[in-house]
């Protein structure tokens, strides 16, 4: 019976849904986030870093912009991106950039001029 368990656990862990922040980070690169807020979320000249910010700020501004609210022409550009995010993908994303824990290293915040922060 022992032998068997050995064998199952290994499959399960397998086939367990990865984390929440997993899932922020995946959806991060595979939506295209990257292209403008940075590979590390740092954010760049025009676009703000979304890194270590508050869960419950982005996570408003998210479902904003998914529901086609923007306050400046800069952020109107989330909302094509927003408007197909379910509620666990904006919660997946937004635990992903509040809990951010990549290696520090490749985060280099821009301390120059900085988008509106409106997206």
């Amino acid at each position: 019976m022992s032998k068997i368990i050995l064998l199952i656990l290994p499959i399960m862990a397998l086939m367990a849904e990865p984390s929440s922040y997993e899932q922020g980070k995946n959806l991060y690169f595979s939506k295209g986030c990257s292209g403008c807020h940075g590979v590390s979320a740092s954010g760049t000249n025009q676009y703000p870093a979304l890194a270590y910010r508050r869960k419950p700020f982005l996570m408003n501004k998210l479902k904003n912009y998914r529901l086609k609210l923007a306050t400046t022409q800069q952020s109107q550009l989330m909302i094509p991106f927003a408007m197909g995010l379910s509620d666990k993908e904006i919660d997946a994303l937004t635990t992903f950039f509040s809990e951010y824990h990549e290696n520090k290293s490749n985060y280099k915040p821009d301390l120059g001029i900085r988008g509106d922060g409106g997206s």
